[in-house]
């Protein structure tokens, strides 16, 4: 999982938000329960406590405990019904105290005796050994005058195992709610993201020879649509610089063909005028040179205008792509002589293609012109073609110059020379290793390059063998 995607990033959010929320809301559930449920328990036990004062208190008195004690006993049962009632004389010394409950669940003796002020506390909780009471207390007067304290309890042990039974449950129903919603977030944010992704994988797939594809459209009418809808607009205008680029190539380069050819024929007619000079006579064979490498630059830029263009064969044909190796290597080994180049061929033999042999020829001119070129005297190059994995492996090495690290991405855009002074005297335009990746371009192959300086170069082209033909079955 990306966890810098927008899609996890989104979901994370919205499952930590979720999470506190819950977490909150549950929470404060929790706390009001529990201050309701003690609430109205203290609120019962101030009633009860009231109702003993005004009907049992004020009209006993202090010689009359044991008449008292008798009547609480009888008319509210408190350790059948496991309550606490205490009736407290105005020194603070109990008249009456209720026994231990049934059930066991408090002690009454742990409860501590109230103040000998007089004042009346305040409904409270008050913590045992075992469990806790909550105790409402009133003030009453007897039949004699004096002043009495009535306190009424009951156990909490009902409203902790409530709580509890709540507490479990929001233990359970949070995270549960939680992965529920985030889950559901999760299915609508990939929803919502899927034409991104679409979008993505798209525009991955788009290149200077397809620009007259588009992006997918989601009419969904969200900003994902006018995303898709402005990039489409802004593909189609690159489409149109592009075109335009490619057209203005091809046409200069169509139409500087002519003129080149009139002036190379009206120089090379000077140039065999016998009344001109030396000095004459080497500027004029100074100028061919220049007019034909220029006519090598505008052939190399009509070329690739076409290969730009698309330009495909009517009909591939499939053909031995080792013995064309082979072929072209013999006839490049007179400019590998001229230079003291030994050239070397290694073929496997049988290594079917499917192309334009016209082409792919080219492909292995260039790249053995440009090896021999960059190799000194005494040098050797190296032309292997075999199969390999399901493609046909073609490499070109050298022990030349080498090529340094940082020009290694650079060796295959137009008019790029590592060394522009040494190729300029080389007669090299930069344009042949860019109609060598057009050309593979066109095939479905791959060109790639290792280099090192001083340590020679090695071009290496993978094309995908013919298929061969489905066997005849047999009768």
């Amino acid at each position: 999982m990306n966890t810098h995607s927008l899609s996890f990033r989104l979901v994370a959010w919205y499952a930590g938000v979720l999470t506190v929320v819950f977490v909150l809301l549950g929470g404060l559930t929790w706390l009001f329960l529990r201050h309701d449920l003690q609430a109205n328990v203290l609120g019962t036990q101030v009633r009860r406590a009231r109702q003993i004062a005004d009907t049992l208190v004020s009209a006993t008195g202090a010689s009359d405990a044991k008449r008292l004690a008798q009547q609480v006993e009888q008319l509210y049962s408190p350790e059948a019904n496991d309550r606490f009632i205490r009736i407290s004389g105005a020194d603070g010394r109990p008249v009456y105290v209720s026994g231990a409950p049934r059930n066991g669940s408090f002690d009454p003796a742990e409860v501590p005796p109230p103040a000998a002020a007089g004042a009346v506390p305040a409904p409270r909780r008050q913590p045992l050994a075992r469990g806790a009471l909550l105790i409402a207390a009133v003030a009453a007067r007897g039949s004699d005058g004096a002043r009495y304290l009535v306190e009424v309890g009951t156990s909490s042990a009902d409203i902790e195992a409530t709580l509890a039974h709540v507490l479990a449950m929001l233990a359970v129903s949070l995270p549960l709610a939680v992965c529920v919603a985030v889950a559901g977030g999760f299915v609508l944010v990939r929803r919502a993201l899927k034409p991104v992704a679409s979008i993505a994988r798209k525009a991955e797939d788009i290149s200077l020879h397809n620009l007259s594809e588009r992006l997918p459209v989601v009419h969904s009418g969200d900003e994902i649509e006018q995303l898709s809808v402005a990039l489409n607009r802004m593909i189609r205008r690159l489409e149109d610089a592009v075109h335009s680029s490619k057209q203005f190539v091809a046409d200069a380069s169509h139409e500087l063909r002519t003129p080149l050819t009139v002036m190379r024929g009206e120089l090379e007619s000077l140039a065999q005028d016998a009344g001109l000079g030396g000095e004459t006579r080497e500027t004029l064979g100074s100028v061919l040179e220049e007019v034909d490498r220029l006519g090598e630059i505008v052939d190399g830029l009509f070329a690739l205008s076409r290969l730009d263009a698309g330009e495909t064969p009517a009909e591939w044909v499939k053909f031995d792509l080792a013995e064309l190796a082979v072929t072209t290597a013999g006839q490049m080994s007179l400019l590998a002589e001229d230079k003291q180049v030994r050239l070397s061929c290694e073929s496997a033999g049988g290594v079917t293609v499917e192309g334009d042999r016209a082409r792919l020829k080219q492909v292995v001119v260039n790249l053995l012109d440009n090896a021999i070129k960059y190799t000194p005297s005494g040098g050797r190059v190296r032309l292997s073609v075999r199969p390999e994995a399901g493609f046909a492996v073609l490499e070109v090495s050298d022990d030349g110059i080498g090529i340094p690290a940082e020009a290694l991405p650079h060796v295959f855009k137009r008019f790029f020379r590592v060394d522009s002074s040494r190729s300029r005297e080389q007669g090299g335009a930069g344009l042949g290793l860019s109609i060598v990746k057009s050309i593979c371009g066109v095939h479905g192959a791959e060109v790639e390059v290792s280099s090192s300086p001083g340590q020679g170069s090695t071009f290496r082209i993978r094309q995908p063998l013919a298929a061969e033909p489905a066997a005849s079955a047999l009768a």
